[in-house]
């Protein structure tokens, strides 16, 4: 039988919208796209490297719900306000992401306000960080 978990964090948007901020379905892990605002204070970092930083936290904490984490990710979609802050974005997400090496779409939309410099949605399978890994580099072909 299958087993869903939806996550709510109390956030006014998931109410006013009615989502989930995690969606969990046996082992497949869904996260909503998340933002850098802070759950306590509800502040949002100015400097786009702390709202990535407070992104992964606040992801980690739903994943955390589901008996998950950041070393599950297997795809991550990233949206970034400004093309200007997708080298920085890019240079940390990859030294949080580092040896997971999830597929990743990049994109540089607007966002639902100015104040928000990058978003990220993420897919996860449960167990994945701790699975065997075979990687195939096909840049020698």
């Amino acid at each position: 039988m299958t087993h869903i978990t939806k996550v709510k964090t109390g956030s006014p948007f998931e109410e006013h919208a009615s989502y989930s901020r995690v969606v969990a379905v046996d082992n497949w892990i869904l996260v909503s796209n998340t933002a850098g605002r802070h759950p306590t204070t509800k502040q949002i970092p100015d400097d786009v490297g702390e709202q990535l930083k407070q992104v992964f936290a606040n992801i980690e904490r739903g994943l955390a719900a589901v008996d998950s984490s950041l070393a599950d990710i297997i795809s991550a979609k990233i949206f970034i306000q400004d093309p200007a802050d997708t080298n920085t974005v890019m240079g940390l997400f990859g030294e949080i992401m580092r040896g997971i090496d999830p597929v990743i779409t990049v994109t540089c939309p607007p966002l639902g306000a100015e104040v928000y410099k990058v978003e990220l949605e993420v897919t996860a399978y449960r167990g994945a960080g701790s699975a065997e890994i075979h990687r195939i580099d096909t840049s020698a072909q």
